[in-house]
């Protein structure tokens, strides 16, 4: 019988991309219709039984990591995500592989020679369990976002977090803007905040964080009132009074 994988991402055109490379180098393989969030994920996998499940982390209904540990047969486990962790690592000499956004063929060719090999070693699942503990919310925190995924209609873009000047909470969306573009995702500021690097990116308001490996000074008006200005943007930012302290060494 063919080898069969399940897709589960909440982005179309990534998870559509993915089964094209997939296709490519590795032509015996048979996907499955992909699953649009974790929840249909999950059922799937239960139903369907697929040898392979390529999981994005960030999906609505249940994370990636949130499926995994509720896998209960003989599954294996590739997660394909834009967020790093430390536990990357730990994946190196397993059969589960940890694969980050934006995926190249070189990189992705590698965890399918990984895949071909001999089906799982009875520690493969032990090992997996201990890198989804350090993986989850209650283990060691993950490490800083890399890249925020902004989607406009079937386009999908993967913005370098070091290229953002700030993102600021704009209505139902965070606006991410870096000194070329401005584009829209719905991660709330709340959460960006635990996400990302806390000495490269500081809150300045609830409303805004900056970067500030591109901060190019700081002003006050004729009330005091401090404000921030950021290289690449002509745009001032003010700093709310709970975040001003941050700026007394400067």
């Amino acid at each position: 019988m063919p080898t069969t994988a399940l897709i589960a991402d909440d982005e179309p055109h990534l998870a559509r991309g993915l089964a094209t490379e997939l296709n490519a180098l590795w032509p015996e393989l048979r996907i499955l219709p992909i699953a649009r969030h974790g929840l249909e994920a999950a059922q799937r996998i239960a139903a369907e039984q697929p040898d392979i499940a390529f999981l994005d982390i960030r999906m609505p209904g249940l994370t990636g990591l949130e499926v995994a540990q509720g896998i209960e047969g003989d599954t294996r486990v590739v997660f394909v995500t834009a967020y790093d962790a430390y536990a990357v690592q730990a994946f190196e000499q397993e059969a589960v592989d940890y694969v980050l956004k934006p995926v190249s063929r070189e990189r992705l060719a590698l965890t399918v020679q990984r895949l071909q090999r001999p089906a799982a070693t009875p520690d493969e699942g032990g090992a997996l369990a201990g890198v989804l503990r350090r993986l989850s919310p209650a283990g060691a925190p993950a490490a800083p976002l890399r890249w925020v995924r902004a989607s406009a209609g079937e386009l999908t873009h993967q913005v370098a977090v070091e290229d953002v000047l700030f993102f600021h909470a704009d209505d139902k969306y965070t606006c991410v803007q870096t000194a070329a573009a401005e584009h829209l995702i719905r991660t709330p500021i709340s959460e960006l905040v635990q996400q990302l690097d806390p000495q490269q990116f500081w809150q300045i308001h609830r409303s805004t964080i900056v970067n500030l490996a591109h901060l190019a000074g700081t002003r006050r008006d004729e009330t005091s009132r401090l404000f921030v200005r950021l290289k690449g943007s002509p745009r001032e930012l003010p700093v709310s009074r709970a975040y001003v302290h941050l700026f007394k060494a400067m």
